[in-house]
């Protein structure tokens, strides 16, 4: 199997994070295992538990890793509390999130992620539950068109969505063919023109199938708090949604005092958790951009815990 993913942000995301070699560390994306390798080679008595979803891509890292100090976790990561404290580990020194879907999954067809080839509706990446086809044709108007709107920020969401219902209503959707079809023809002839018009739709039934912004903010949480002093947390994020809940959980990490501005003194007592390494996010460079197009829209942000 040929887990193809070329890896964004490879180094600054790897030296953002790493700080010890006998360290733990925690990859909570590992899809083709390209960040993983990247840290396990610098390890020298440390340790590094991957995680993943996707049993492609822990069947696909195991081959690439092995020899190194690695453990691998088929799970979400919104379970990292409850892995960690299964495996025995109290703190972490690092942990690094690469929120994008892999190559991988966008080329092959038959995971149904792209709009690009015409496969079974699916989007899963763990292969179980709620499925995107569950989704289109099993949810109400109001639900498809709150999905497309805040998911995919698509301001056509409401005639997309009444679109998706009176093309099922004939006869269920089956297909990512149909659905981008659907897509289409319920936009303006001028909108298909400027781009491709399934590119929101596709990524905010992705969202849901996935519960991937739920997700984010789970392991953020849990992420920074597992964290030991000085331990790092580097997150790399595909589109605005994703980018603002890091930013701004981030930011909460690294504030203080919350009192009233009329305050003579502080009364709340709170103290800042952390500190931002990346004032701003870090966006891939030209000779990155010219190799893999699909890093254009990689943002990075590190924190470090210094509670």
């Amino acid at each position: 199997m040929d887990f193809s993913h070329i890896s964004v942000l490879l180094k600054e995301t790897v030296d953002g994070v790493f700080t010890d070699p006998k360290g733990i560390y925690a990859d909570l994306t590992t899809g083709g295992g390209g960040h993983s390798l990247e840290l396990a080679k610098r390890l020298n008595g440390g340790r590094l538990v991957c995680f993943d979803q996707d049993p492609d891509a822990i069947k696909a890292a195991g081959e690439r890793l092995k020899g190194y100090p690695v453990t691998f976790v088929k799970r979400n990561f919104r379970e990292l509390r409850e892995a960690l404290k299964e495996l025995g580990i109290e703190a972490l020194d690092g942990i690094m999130a690469d929120l994008g879907v892999s190559s991988y999954q966008l080329d092959t067809a038959e995971r149904g992620f792209s709009y690009h080839n015409d496969a079974p509706l699916d989007m899963r990446m763990s292969g179980e539950g709620l499925s995107a086809r569950d989704v289109v044709n099993e949810y109400g108007f109001e639900e498809l068109r709150k999905i497309l709107y805040e998911f995919g920020e698509e301001k056509f969401a409401p005639k997309i969505a009444q679109g998706i219902v009176n093309a099922r209503a004939a006869k269920p959707i089956e297909t990512t063919g149909e659905l981008a079809e659907i897509i289409k023809s319920s936009v303006p002839a001028a909108y298909r023109r400027e781009k491709n018009p399934c590119r929101k739709s596709f990524q905010a039934i992705r969202i849901e199938v996935n519960s991937e912004l739920e997700a984010l903010e789970t392991v953020l949480n849990a992420g920074f708090d597992s964290l030991k002093r000085g331990g790092r947390m580097a997150v790399i994020t595909f589109h605005s949604l994703e980018d603002r809940i890091v930013k701004n959980r981030f930011r909460d990490f690294c504030t203080g005092c919350v009192c009233p501005p009329e305050f003579p003194v502080c009364v709340c007592g709170r103290m800042p958790r952390g500190r931002l390494i990346t004032k701003k996010p870090l966006t891939a460079g030209r000779d990155e951009l010219s190799e893999n197009s699909r890093s254009r829209s990689a943002k990075l942000r590190i924190i470090e815990k210094t509670e």
